[in-house]
């Protein structure tokens, strides 16, 4: 381990600070401030409210981050930070910061991609990923089939979802069942109490002349409010936990089946799942069976992993380290948008005068 580098990661994308610190594939913290209670009463993150949160959260998380970790900011070999995709202001409340720590401590920076690094902080868990791998990522704002032969520099897409996210739909299906806010964990504990055969929602995008790798979630989140209003209007009773359970059936059906096909279709034997609704505690038990009758092996990082945090964006960062990609420039800026296939942000040539003329 002395000869593996030391990183720290900061995630701002959407309503957490998360800062992480990770040496080589070791974890050593993972300091996460939410602003997640000042959104619930609105139904959803609102980006200004993230972006102020963000401000005043960062300083004293990377300070938390380096006191548990017991370490100097000067002991670190690089910074890195999500360049992209997510709310604008937020990610530059990050992206800010990163640049001015790197810049003060005179250490590389690293702008990496979101996606990446949800599917990258496996590695924390159950050690470096094999090549190719294929990724199940899913949450609030993703849902999406990535294929990657080197977590680095190529990440492929081969699908995603055309409207409503997986989270997102859990969201909304929560609102309508008068559940709290963020949906996922509130739906996954009513459905326990439920039967997920008692009702038949829909599975999108599954016949077979449908786009096998792409997910559709807003016709079932909009069959669940249907039934559940046609119920009400008829003055019966809604069975909450047979609701939750029967959309959750629903979801995780789709995102397994289309996840196993899409290793089977491209010859590779391991699946990784990640980001917040890979949490969900079905999801999981449905991605191992499924995996196992496959012959295809479940990566699957602690819920905790999961969800946003700063060690999904230092493990990447250290990854880059490691394999001795070239830094970020210091005018890196921000990309709500920025495409999965661009691993980093390089030191192109033009960044490469913009750095210097800093120096």
């Amino acid at each position: 381990m002395a000869d593996e580098p030391l990183v720290l990661g900061i995630e701002t994308s959407c309503d957490e600070t998360g800062v992480g610190i990770v040496h080589g594939t070791t974890l050593l913290a993972d300091a996460v401030a939410s602003s997640v209670n000042d959104h619930a009463r609105y139904g959803g993150v609102v980006p200004e409210i993230a972006s102020r949160a963000h401000l005043e959260a960062m300083v004293p998380t990377i300070q938390r981050a380096l006191d548990t970790a017991g370490i100097k900011a000067t002991d670190l070999d690089g910074i890195a930070v999500t360049a992209g995709p997510g709310l604008a202001g937020a990610l530059l409340v990050g992206v800010s910061a990163a640049k001015a720590y790197a810049w003060a401590l005179d250490k590389p920076l690293y702008g990496v991609n979101h996606l990446a690094s949800h599917i990258c902080v496996d590695q924390l868990e159950h050690g470096r990923l094999p090549e190719p791998t294929m990724a199940l990522l899913v949450s609030g704002g993703h849902s999406s089939l990535l294929l990657s032969s080197d977590i680095t520099s190529d990440v492929r897409p081969l699908g995603a979802t055309i409207d409503d996210a997986a989270g997102e739909a859990f969201d909304k299906v929560a609102r309508v069942l008068g559940l709290g806010f963020p949906g996922g964990p509130h739906v996954d504990r009513t459905a326990r109490d439920g039967d997920g055969k008692a009702i038949a929602f829909p599975r999108g995008l599954s016949a077979s002349n449908d786009p096998a790798y792409d997910f559709s979630f807003s016709g079932l989140k909009t069959a669940v409010a249907r039934w559940v209003e046609a119920r009400r209007r008829a003055g019966e009773e809604v069975p909450i936990a047979d609701v939750a359970a029967s959309f959750q059936e629903a979801v995780t059906d789709v995102l397994t089946r289309k996840a196993v096909r899409a290793c089977k279709d491209n010859g590779v034997d391991h699946l990784m799942i990640g980001g917040g609704v890979a949490a969900n505690s079905r999801l999981r038990e449905m991605a191992q069976q499924r995996c196992d009758r496959a012959g295809i092996v479940l990566r699957v990082p602690r819920p905790g992993l999961c969800t946003d945090n700063g060690a999904m964006v230092a493990a990447l960062g250290s990854e880059m380290v490691r394999r001795g990609r070239t830094p970020s420039a210091f005018d890196l800026s921000a990309d709500s948008s920025l495409p999965v296939t661009e691993v980093h942000v390089p030191h192109t040539e033009f960044h490469a005068h913009a750095h210097e003329s800093l120096r």
